[in-house]
């Protein structure tokens, strides 16, 4: 007999992945300030390892079979899944840090995207700091939306819709996708930052997703490198990521990954979230 796990929680399960979103979000906001010129990716990867651990969680990246890290940290034309270690971040560099942790048996994922700052190439920060922010409104713009959809689908549509209006000509990955979180980091559903035509289960209470755009400066074609896990942009653009971890439940929606739960993203999108009773 073969027992197949709701991709819907009860409201038990949904305070339980509280905890760990927050954990996530304070090893993202640990690290925020210590990401400039000189540090380098494994700096960086400590600082969030500390502050997990200190808060009596672990890093869930680390239970990835050959991963032995707690954040993946892309430059500049990488886009996601970029291995910490001795690179030494530059003046203008953009920067994508992507951390999770799991208290508890349940589990948070967020990622953030910081330019580093130059200024002696103002015009180099303008544009990838453009990048970051249609990234990042994108994120929101596909919360805002789960906030009302009926089906997961409908957040990517929201995504790719806010994309396209910035008028940048981005690419948005279609390799790599949001997914359901819960007991595991990456769980069903699967969560897409573009248009589809199957618009995927329904939403409703329980629901618990990662939404994630991958965003990059031109083509969305992307390559691995030889270590095995950094994915990187063919023609050499760069890329942007951001992610939160969200709960759909009998009050509304809430962003786990965000200590206000998502307030001040959503507000240009007249949401307000709700916290889970």
């Amino acid at each position: 007999m073969v027992f197949r796990r709701s991709i819907y929680k009860t409201p038990a399960q949904l305070r339980a992945m509280v905890a760990p979103g927050l954990i996530t979000a304070a090893a993202l906001d640990a690290v925020r300030p210590a990401v400039r010129a000189g540090v380098t990716t494994a700096e960086l990867d400590a600082i969030a390892e500390a502050t997990i651990v200190a808060r009596g969680a672990e890093s869930n990246f680390q239970l990835v079979r050959g991963y032995r890290h707690t954040t993946c940290i892309s430059v500049n034309q990488e886009v996601v899944h970029g291995i910490p270690g001795d690179r030494v971040l530059q003046p203008g560099d953009i920067v994508s840090i992507d951390c999770g942790a799991q208290f508890e048996g349940w589990n948070g994922d967020s990622a953030i995207t910081i330019v580093v700052p130059d200024p002696e190439r103002p015009e180099l920060v303008e544009r990838r700091q453009r990048l970051s922010d249609v990234t990042e409104g994108s994120l929101w713009a596909g919360i805002a939306a789960l906030a009302s959809a009926s089906r997961v689908g409908e957040i990517g549509d929201a995504v790719q819709t806010y994309v396209e209006s910035s008028g940048e000509g981005y690419g948005i990955l279609r390799d790599y996708v949001g997914h359901g979180i819960g007991r595991k980091m990456h769980e069903g559903p699967t969560v897409f930052n573009y248009r589809v035509e199957d618009l995927g289960p329904e939403v409703r209470p329980g629901l618990c997703v990662a939404i994630e755009p991958m965003i990059v400066g031109g083509d969305e074609a992307t390559l691995i490198e030889d270590d095995d896990w950094t994915v990187s942009t063919v023609d050499g653009e760069d890329g942007s990521h951001w992610e939160h971890s969200v709960a759909v439940h009998d009050g509304g929606i809430w962003v786990l990954t965000a200590p206000d739960g998502g307030a001040a993203g959503l507000a240009a999108f007249g949401v307000t979230p709700t916290p889970i009773s």
